[in-house]
């Protein structure tokens, strides 16, 4: 096998682990991008969770010095991320989605700092959507009260406020460094000493949360999360994605990753807490958007009353949706 380092007798500074799930075209220039733009001794691990656009031929075609684990079933994000972490061999860590571009030597910029910041137990850069938009990444724990605050549009009102608008961060425009609850999944750099303690993702989430329950595992080792500009990275699908795009099985697969994430740190009340929030923001929406659409219909409308119904099911049956 391909040495997945620059040579097996230089130790490996970085892993860099990708989970993929049907996004060849820009895992590919992603791959190229890290290969361009990293100079430190690194691998890289590429997960396939059973993509069925060639995304794992495409891989051992045009990059074999990449190690691909190509997994029969899709196992889920955490899970997959595990397979990576486990034969990683690098001094530190880093959890990269796919559909992301490497820019001015990241990877380098952010193992250098991390160096530097030895209280530090897990950093992420800064994100772009485009040339002029930075991606708002870095957010507060995701607590009942902070879930109430976003899912009642609550923050939306005063987004700068400091507690109104605290599940964002509001007024903070992530051109400066701060520490945060919650680093960004979508680039998570991690010591390789800080994961020897904390462990492996928690593998009940099988998508969303698991970087924020990662983090606050983290914080509780008495390390520190903090987001830095140093380093700039490009999110391909940063754009917000319309309503009528949002699929509800992954909508509600959203909120049942946050229900896990509270019963685990904040307990039964807390879980409760979250229940009764989701559900009386569900029953909100279906009833305004419901009504709209007796007077007008809009593709919009009927989406958010779609996703209002599901979680609804979900919160009242335990149905999830499948579509």
């Amino acid at each position: 096998m391909t040495p997945r380092c620059a040579s097996a007798d230089i130790a490996c500074a970085v892993s860099i682990v990708i989970v993929n799930w049907n996004t060849r075209d820009i895992l590919h220039d992603c791959l190229n991008s890290i290969i361009n733009q990293t100079t430190l001794p690194h691998e890289i691990i590429v997960v396939d969770n059973a993509s069925r656009d060639g995304s794992a031929d495409m891989v051992r075609q045009d990059f074999p010095q990449v190690h691909l684990i190509a997994n029969k079933d899709n196992r889920g994000f955490a899970a997959a991320n595990n397979q990576g972490l486990e034969i990683a061999t690098g001094d530190k860590l880093l959890l990269l989605n796919p559909d992301t571009i490497i820019l001015n030597g990241a990877i380098d910029v952010m193992c250098a700092w991390l160096d530097a910041h030895e209280d530090v137990g897990c950093v992420g850069c800064q994100v772009l959507e485009d040339q002029d938009t930075i991606q708002r990444t870095g957010f507060a724990d995701p607590g009942p009260l902070n879930l109430a605050l976003i899912e009642f549009g609550i923050y939306r009102m005063a987004p700068r406020h400091r507690l109104l608008g605290r599940p964002e961060y509001g007024g903070w425009n992530r051109d400066s460094e701060r520490d945060v609850d919650v680093v960004s999944g979508m680039f998570m750099l991690v010591p390789r000493h800080v994961f020897e303690t904390v462990g492996l993702l928690d593998e009940a989430f099988f998508v969303y949360s698991e970087e924020a329950d990662w983090c606050r595992r983290i914080r509780d080792a008495g390390w520190r999360c903090v987001f830095t500009p140093e380093a700039r990275i490009l999110h391909l699908e940063g754009g917000s994605k319309s309503t009528a795009q949002i699929k509800s099985r992954m909508y509600v697969q959203k909120q049942k990753s946050k229900m896990i994430y509270v019963r685990k740190h904040y307990g039964r009340i807390g879980a409760l807490c979250a229940r009764a929030v989701f559900l009386g923001s569900a029953l909100l929406r279906g009833g305004a958007f419901g009504l709209a659409g007796l007077t007008r219909s809009t593709p919009e409308r009927k989406a958010r009353l779609r996703l209002a119904l599901a979680a609804i099911r979900f919160h009242l049956f335990g149905q999830e949706p499948t579509t």
